[in-house]
């Protein structure tokens, strides 16, 4: 059977009413929103499913939301015998990725992704930093863009997402100045993301120091499955990595593209997103048309995806 691999989005794909079927329908998927809200000691699973919007938006809620819709949907697709050969996680997503993978535990990674989450908000004051995607431009003229902005404030690449879509973050004037030259170098367009700070750029430290403080007290399992880190777009070799990797993660570029070309490298014809969204999914999609692509967020396109993989066995 050709190579599968597993992805798990980040932020930003959540949406209220995410995860209820498997919630309502398989016990060991009821059991993760279940640990989620206890680990939490707050009912979190009732703000996913019926609360509202700007609730369920507020990063420290996000996270853990999407962590644990994402284990529920890899629950779901597990009662079936399918495993990947390799997954990896968008940002927010590679804690899943561990997870399924045996290096945290769902009791650990809940509240670590909570605190992440936080500290993430806290990191930079509201106003000083932005995020735009940038369309239509490549690699390059992104760096010469960001290289050319500098002398007013911090502007990085921040995600890597695809083939024509790079997202920039940094400080306000930087980022705006950086998307103004980036037209100028020939992007199609910029969309700024909404975001309450600039992740994913040097501005991010404070998070990233706060986030070794909460790694260094866990003590991690085994890596049962074999993950793509986002910092380097390769494996993680070992379970000793891990917490310099996600460290880094905080503030450093998202390989997502490159990600997904190592994996097409290795051999990997199918991906599968589970979880809210089909962000991933359209990035693949970008990257090469002939690519396998589904989907696991609620009980129809579960019913799809395993037919389909199942038909290649």
């Amino acid at each position: 059977m050709e190579k599968i691999a597993f992805l798990f989005p980040g932020q930003g794909s959540q949406y209220i009413g995410m995860g209820k079927e498997f919630y309502n329908n398989f016990t060991e998927c009821k059991r993760i929103f279940d640990e989620t809200d206890e680990r939490l000691k707050i009912k979190l699973s009732d703000i996913i499913f019926e609360g509202s919007k700007d609730e369920l938006s507020r990063t420290e809620y996000t996270q853990p939301a999407i962590l644990a819709t994402s284990i529920a949907a890899y629950y779901a697709l597990s009662r079936y015998e399918i495993f990947p050969n390799v997954t990896a996680g968008l940002s927010l997503g590679e804690y899943t990725s561990l997870t399924i993978s045996g290096v945290f535990t769902l009791s650990q990674v809940i509240p670590l992704v909570q605190k992440r989450g936080r500290f993430m908000q806290e990191a930079v004051a509201e106003g000083k930093g932005t995020m735009c995607a940038i369309l239509g431009l490549s690699e390059d003229k992104i760096r010469e863009a960001c290289e050319e902005a500098k002398e007013y404030g911090i502007v990085e690449a921040a995600n890597y997402n695809c083939p024509g879509q790079i997202v920039i973050g940094g400080e306000v004037k930087a980022v705006e100045k950086a998307a103004e030259i980036a037209k100028r170098l020939g992007a199609k367009r910029s969309v700024y993301l909404a975001v309450s700070a600039p992740f994913h750029t040097s501005m991010l430290a404070p998070a990233a120091d706060n986030l070794k403080k909460e790694l260094d007290n866990l003590t991690l399992g085994s890596l049962k499955l074999p993950v793509i880190s986002n910092v380097t777009a390769d494996y993680i070799h070992s379970v000793d990595e891990v917490k310099g990797l996600l460290y880094k993660q905080v503030m450093n570029s998202v390989l997502w593209e490159q990600s997904i070309r190592r994996m097409i490298e290795d051999g990997v014809r199918h991906f599968v997103e589970l979880g809210p969204g089909r962000t991933l999914s359209g990035f693949v999609k970008k990257i090469d048309r002939g690519l396998g692509c589904y989907q696991v967020e609620d009980m129809a396109s579960l019913k799809e995806t395993v037919s389909a993989l199942q038909s290649l066995s």
